[in-house]
């Protein structure tokens, strides 16, 4: 009987784990590797978020459902996420200069769902994100039909959540996912 090799992912998944217990409590490393050996398809998406510049990381589980659940964690919003408008409808509703794609598009074909503001300012709570960057967050149906969609980042000690119109891009922002597993 042939041994199956351990994802690649598994190692660095597991020593950020292990960097930042102050992330969750209350999980342990076994449970977690369990849950993902059941559902090898998140080890694709986890590897996207990784390679995008994300550093997937566990902060926390769903009690009602016991998913556990991975956020991006690098410092900076995912580098190989950034220069994003909102959505698909925003893409569109650019004539000229269009970026490359939208963050809705992105985080559905990458499987994740970006934070919502609450997520957003919990992920806030665990550690300094953005602090040079920001991040494109769920946007409230009403404020999207009037032409808007929130960001948010962290500057001068306090989280702030801003709108922008939702075909704006920059360099410096893209956008944090959620993953459940």
């Amino acid at each position: 009987m042939a041994t199956r090799t351990p994802h690649p992912l598994l190692e660095p998944l597991h020593d950020r784990f292990a960097r930042h217990p102050h992330r969750r409590t209350g999980l342990a490393w076994k449970d977690v590797a369990a849950r993902l050996a059941d559902h090898p398809a998140a080890l694709r998406t986890l590897a996207w978020m990784e390679a995008s510049g994300g550093e997937p990381d566990v902060i926390g589980s769903d009690t009602a459902t016991g998913a556990v659940l991975f956020c991006d964690c690098s410092a900076e919003s995912p580098q190989g996420r950034r220069s994003l408008c909102f959505d698909a409808d925003a893409l569109h509703a650019r004539k000229e200069n269009k970026p490359q794609g939208s963050a809705l598009a992105l985080a559905s074909e990458m499987g994740i769902e970006l934070l919502d503001e609450a997520q957003y300012r919990a992920l806030q709570a665990l550690g300094e994100f953005d602090t040079k960057t920001s991040s494109w967050i769920a946007t409230p149906p009403e404020v999207r039909a009037l032409g808007g969609a929130l960001f948010g980042d962290r500057r001068y000690g306090q989280v702030f959540v801003y709108h922008n119109g939702a075909q704006s891009y920059y360099a410096a922002r893209g956008f944090r996912g959620l993953l459940r597993v």
